[in-house]
């Protein structure tokens, strides 16, 4: 199971109290014990967390990416394993550290926590183990990374550490389960006779001269220089290392770190990205959406007609129920594409170099260039954008960025710009769809800043600072089952929203409000969606389109986009004329004969309101419905009020 909490929360006391299952103020033996890892990120640790527990919890390769708490039973134990966030220090400067230093220091902290110390970065594994070690909680230290330590020539003599520490000082290798025995063993000893790290090679410092948050845990997190002196003379004792010589990322990044080497590749990045999305997803989609709307569609209804069900029973199943699942089941390829993709950035090293890349332009709405993958994304689909948000650090950025996405111009929304633009701008359609781009990134940025100064004036303006891992192939099984995970999670939130609306929506469309129909047999015009749809045709008077059926399509569109483009083709095609003309004399009378302008301004409106259902849905899951449904209400205004301003402007062109 696993726990996230904001960045205001008391995390430890709520975590440890979830996991004990039971008042703090039971007797200890009664309690279930709670062992925590700790360790920087990139060091195994939430590798070492899968093979302790069995779990698959996701195995990421760039820092500050797990912002999440899992809690999972040692395999075979009563012990209750924390994988907390990466951390560089106890002095938090982020909200993951500030869970790991809670855990570590909270009045109802961890039993025990194992430290987990990369040998291919051992001075600062040091640091921080001797932090943890300033806090009196019990430790047992377990050594990743020592293959890849041994191929750089670097060595650690684990029995000389353990015995400077005065802890069980473990070599584990948790890809292949090398040394978990053993370290199982030193964590059962340390759990009956706890035993603490020596720090005697970092004398305390006089906290009074001092104002360091970790000061009033010791007085020694005050001297930061006597720490750092520790670490030094412990890693000259147990550490020899060769001659420092540029590995082979050093060499790569020498090139793929300068702008004019870095941005081109970031930009080919982008786009492969991109094209997954756009390109290999969406024949994947139609597909399982025939699969499972069409054929299994007609499985149903055979069925159902042959054991007699009522013709609304039928309708209900295939055109309210099974469509909701169809719609929900094509999502499933999209975002796994989508994951898979952003596992392999992260575990091959360089979505850490991205960002660095795009944290510049970033700078600019408050957020850090980990925020370009889900806004270049989003362009793709605002869906999938909303899961790549698992790659910022901050809730608060994570929030941020997630109202923005919005914003973004998904590939649904692409085909109505075509249909319009053919319609009213024959000549110009590729200038129209480009214009409407260059809107939609506009919108971003300026709601963006808007946000930045009003809601989000709190959020910090902080300099990226991260380790670059070292470039490593991405393991297919780990990011199998991460985005088979995550995949099943997201899908399965936002698909009780899905089906549950469009239930409502077929109801809606199957009640008459006039005599003479059947419930489940009435045209739409006579139906309560039908009615209701011309009811709010007025609204968009005065951006040139006040239509029932334009305002049919665009209801319909919040289900999916695409379903704007066939809702219009439907609506307005007959038998006697190809819709394309039934939807341009329609345009040029609901608008006085600037049927041009109020395609343009319909386009800016279907640009702006409310994204998918699926969207809506996981939106409200990041960031609280409270929120989402502010978000709705804020483009469903500015959407109006863009449409209305374009079409009054052409109008007079």
């Amino acid at each position: 199971m696993k726990f996230s909490w904001g960045e205001d929360l008391p995390v430890v006391a709520r975590m440890t109290a979830k996991i004990r299952r039971d008042d703090p103020a039971e007797p200890a033996p009664d309690r279930d014990v709670v062992v925590a890892l700790v360790g920087n990120p990139n060091s195994g640790k939430s590798t070492l967390f899968n093979c302790l527990t069995g779990a698959h919890q996701v195995v990421v390769n760039a820092p500050g990416t797990t912002v999440e708490v899992a809690a999972q039973a040692w395999k075979d134990t009563a012990v209750q394993l924390l994988d907390l966030p990466g951390a560089y220090s106890l002095v938090a400067h982020s909200p993951g550290e500030e869970l790991t230093t809670h855990a570590v220091t909270g009045d109802d902290a961890a039993d025990l926590v194992i430290v987990v110390v990369d040998a291919t970065a051992l001075s600062r594994s040091l640091y921080l183990a001797g932090q943890v070690g300033l806090t009196g909680t019990p430790v047992v230290v377990a050594v990743t990374m020592s293959d890849i330590a041994a191929g750089r020539g670097v060595t650690i003599d684990t029995e000389a550490l353990a015995h400077l520490l005065g802890v069980d000082v473990v070599e584990v290798d948790p890809r292949t389960g090398a040394g978990v025995g053993q370290l199982a063993a030193a964590v059962s000893d340390a759990l009956v006779a706890p035993r603490h790290l020596h720090l005697d090679a970092a004398p305390a410092a006089d906290a009074a001269v001092h104002e360091h948050p970790l000061a009033q845990v010791d007085p020694r997190f005050a001297d930061a220089e006597a720490l750092f002196a520790w670490v030094a003379d412990v890693q000259t004792q147990v550490a020899s290392t060769p001659p420092v010589r540029p590995s082979r990322s050093d060499r790569v990044d020498g090139w793929l770190m300068r702008p004019w080497v870095g941005v081109p590749v970031f930009l080919l990045v982008l786009a492969a990205v991109f094209q997954l999305v756009t390109v290999v997803a969406a024949p994947a989609m139609d597909a399982v959406r025939w699969i499972v709307a069409d054929w299994a569609g007609a499985w149903v209804t055979r069925g159902l007609d042959a054991a007699g069900a009522p013709a609304w029973v039928v309708g209900f199943v295939t055109d309210g129920l099974l469509v909701g699942v169809a719609t929900v089941a094509s999502f499933v390829p999209l975002i796994a594409v989508v994951f898979l993709a952003v596992g392999a950035l992260e575990d091959s090293g360089y979505l850490s170099r991205a960002s660095f890349v795009a944290d510049r332009a970033m700078r600019h709405l408050g957020l850090d260039g980990r925020a370009v993958l889900p806004v270049v994304v989003g362009f793709g689909c605002n869906l999938s954008a909303l899961a790549s948000l698992r790659t910022l650090p901050s809730a608060r950025q994570r929030a941020l960025t997630a109202l923005l996405l919005p914003f973004t111009s998904c590939t649904a929304r692409l085909v109505v710009y075509l249909m319009l633009a053919t319609v009213f701008f024959p000549s110009y359609a590729g200038l129209v769809v480009l214009a409407m781009y260059v809107l939609s990134a506009v919108l971003v940025v300026t709601v963006g800043f808007v946000l930045r100064h009003t809601g989000f004036r709190d959020l910090r303006h902080e300099p990226l600072v991260m380790a670059l891992p070292a470039y490593q192939r991405p393991r297919l099984g780990a990011l199998a089952s991460s985005a088979t995970s995550r995949t099943a999670t997201l899908v399965t939130a936002a698909g009780k929203v899905i089906i549950v609306t469009l239930a409502l929506m077929w109801l809606a469309m199957a009640i008459p409000v006039t005599g003479g129909h059947h419930f489940g047999d009435v045209p739409t015009a006579d139906s309560v969606h039908g009615r209701a749809t011309e009811a709010i045709a007025a609204v968009f008077g005065p951006a040139g389109f006040a239509d029932g059926g334009a305002a049919s399509a665009l209801v319909t569109g919040i289900v999916a986009k695409e379903v704007v483009a066939g809702s219009l083709a439907q609506t307005y095609g007959s038998d006697d004329e190809p819709w394309t003309d039934g939807l341009r004399a329609t345009f040029e009378r609901t608008s006085g004969g600037h049927g041009a302008a109020a395609g343009l301004a319909f386009c800016v409106f279907v640009l702006v309101y409310t994204p998918c259902l699926a969207t809506v849905a996981e939106l409200g899951r990041q960031v609280g419905w409270r929120a989402a449904t502010g978000s709705v209400v804020a483009s469903l205004a500015l959407a109006w009020t863009l449409a209305v301003i374009v079409f009054q402007v052409g109008a007079r062109l």
